[in-house]
C-alpha cells in the first residue's frame, strides 16, 4: 500500500470502521468515565502550573518552585488553597449576576471538550467492554469548536460586567481574537475531515493506522499549532490579558475563587487544544513507531494507549511553555494582520489544494503522493515569503511635509492620539513650568543689567 493510498483511502470507496462501540455501557460506566475525566483535568491543571513554573525557571537559569513538597510539587496546591480562602471582593459598579456567572461559563465550557476525546481503544471495566472515551458522534469536532466558541463568552461577559475600562478593553480584544483565530483553526481542520472522511474523533484516530496526519498535512498542522496558541490567550497572543498594558485585562476586577475559575479555564483549554492536536494530527492514542510494530501492535492494546495519549498531550503542553519563555507579546495590529493576512489565506489555499488532490484521486486513480507533499512545500514556502514582503508605509497625515500643526485632542469629546505631522499642545503643567523658568531667568538677568549700568 502506497502512502497516498493510506492518506486518501476514501478514493477507492473504502470507509473506516466505527472504532468506538458504546452499546454495552450503562449508567455506572458513564458516571465513572465522567468523574475520571474531571479528576484528570483538575489534576493535570495543578501539574501544568508547577510544570510551567519549573520549565520557565530553568530557561531563566533559576530553580523555580522547590520549597513546598518534593521538587516543589505542592506549590500549585498551596496557591489553590490561597485563592480558595482569599477575601472575595465584588465591584460596586459591576453587573452582579453576569459578573458571577461569567467565570462559571468559562469553566463549564472548558470541561466539555474531553467528552469526545478518545483516550484509548476498548478495554474491560468491571466485566464490561467499553472504549476509553465518554461518547462520540459523527460531528464531534464541530461540538469541540462550538464549546470553545461559547467558552469565550465567559471572557467577554466577565470584562463587560466588571464596569471598568481595562476589563472592557480585554473583552473587546478577546472577541476579535476568537473571530480571527477560530477561523484559521477551523479551516486547518477541514483538510483532516477531507482526508479522513469523517468528523468523528474515534474514526479520525482509526484513519491514522498507517500514517499520522501531521506528515502529509504539515501546513494544516503548523496553522493549527499557531491558532491554538491564539485561541488559549497564551503568549505571544495574550492580548486579552496583557498585564503590561491592561493590568490584567478581563480579570482585573476579579479576586478569590472567581479569579481562580478563569485561571482554571485557561489551563483546561490548553489541555483541550493539545488533546485535539493529538487526536487529529498525532495519531491519537496510537503508539509511535517502532513501538507500534512490535509483536503485532501489542502497545496499541489494553491500557497502554492511554499512556501514549497523555504523553503526546504533555508534549504540546511543553510547546506552550517553550513559546512563553521564548517569544514576546505581539502588538495588536501585528496580531490581527497575522491572523487575517497570513493564517486564513494559507488555510484556504491549503484546503483548496487538498480538495483538488482528493478529487483528482477519486476520478482518475492517479498516484499523487509526490503532488501532495509538493503542495505542502509550496504552501509553507508561500507563508515564509509572506513574512519578507515589506509592510505598506502609512499615508502621511495632515501637515506632513511642512511644519507640524497643533491640534486639540479633545475636540471630538474623547481623547485621540496625534496623526503623523501633528503635535499636541503643551500641557498646562508644561506651560507653568516654562513660565517659572522664564521668571527665574528674568530675575537672574535683571541684577546683572543693573550692576553693569551702575558700574558704567
Amino acid at each position: 500500500m502506497t502512502l497516498l493510498a493510506a492518506v486518501l483511502p476514501a478514493a477507492s470507496g473504502a470507509q473506516y470502521p466505527v472504532i468506538a462501540d458504546f452499546s454495552h455501557d450503562n449508567g455506572w460506566i458513564w458516571l465513572l468515565k465522567s468523574v475520571a475525566i474531571i479528576v484528570f483535568l483538575l489534576t493535570s491543571v495543578l501539574i501544568a502550573i508547577w510544570f510551567e513554573r519549573k520549565v520557565v525557571g530553568r530557561m531563566q537559569v533559576r530553580p523555580g518552585p522547590n520549597v513546598h513538597g518534593p521538587f516543589g510539587l505542592l506549590q500549585s496546591l498551596a496557591d489553590a488553597m490561597k485563592l480558595l480562602f482569599k477575601e472575595d471582593i465584588t465591584v460596586k459598579a459591576a453587573d452582579k449576576l453576569v459578573y458571577i456567572v461569567a467565570p462559571m461559563i468559562a469553566v463549564f465550557c472548558s470541561l466539555l471538550t474531553y467528552a469526545v476525546i478518545p483516550f484509548g481503544p476498548a478495554v474491560s471495566m468491571f466485566g464490561i467492554v467499553t472504549p476509553l472515551q465518554l461518547t462520540d458522534f459523527p460531528v464531534a469536532i464541530l461540538y469541540i469548536l462550538a464549546c470553545a466558541s461559547v467558552g469565550v463568552y465567559g471572557i467577554v461577559l466577565g470584562g463587560w460586567s466588571s464596569g471598568s475600562t481595562y476589563p472592557l478593553l480585554g473583552a473587546v480584544r478577546s472577541t476579535a481574537q476568537v473571530i480571527s483565530y477560530e477561523l484559521a483553526m477551523g479551516l486547518s481542520l477541514v483538510s483532516v475531515f477531507i482526508i479522513a472522511g469523517s468528523m468523528s474523533t474515534s474514526q479520525i484516530v482509526g484513519s491514522q493506522t498507517t500514517v499520522w496526519w501531521f506528515l502529509p498535512l504539515l501546513p494544516a498542522f503548523v496553522i493549527y499549532i499557531i491558532s491554538m496558541v491564539g485561541e488559549t490567550n497564551r503568549l505571544p497572543f495574550d492580548l486579552p490579558e496583557a498585564e503590561g498594558e491592561l493590568v490584567s485585562g478581563y480579570m482585573t476586577e476579579y479576586s478569590s475563587m472567581k479569579f481562580a475559575w478563569f485561571f482554571l479555564a485557561e489551563y483546561i483549554n490548553m489541555l483541550n487544544v493539545s488533546a485535539v492536536a493529538t487526536t487529529l494530527f498525532f495519531g491519537g492514542w496510537r503508539a509511535p513507531w517502532p513501538l507500534s510494530a512490535i509483536n503485532d501492535g501489542m502497545f496499541n492494546l489494553g491500557w497502554w494507549p492511554a499512556l501514549w495519549f497523555i504523553g503526546k498531550v504533555w508534549l504540546f503542553m511543553f510547546l506552550f511553555v517553550w513559546i512563553r519563555g521564548t517569544l514576546l507579546r505581539f502588538r495588536y495590529d501585528q496580531f490581527m494582520s497575522f491572523g487575517w493576512k497570513v493564517l486564513i489565506p494559507a488555510s484556504l489555499g491549503w484546503v483548496v489544494c487538498v480538495s483538488v488532490v482528493q478529487g483528482v484521486r477519486q476520478f482518475s486513480g492517479l498516484d499523487l503522493r509526490a503532488i501532495l507533499f509538493g503542495l505542502a512545500g509550496v504552501v509553507l514556502v508561500g507563508v515564509l515569503v509572506s513574512f519578507l514582503i515589506p509592510e505598506k508605509k502609512p499615508q502621511p497625515g495632515p501637515g506632513a511635509g511642512g511644519p507640524p500643526t497643533v491640534f486639540d485632542p479633545f475636540a471630538g469629546g474623547y481623547p485621540v492620539p496625534p496623526m503623523p505631522g501633528q503635535v499636541l499642545p503643551p500641557s498646562p503643567r508644561a506651560q507653568r513650568a516654562a513660565a517659572r523658568a522664564a521668571s527665574v531667568a528674568d530675575q537672574t538677568e535683571t541684577p546683572q543689567v543693573t550692576q553693569e549700568v551702575h558700574g558704567g
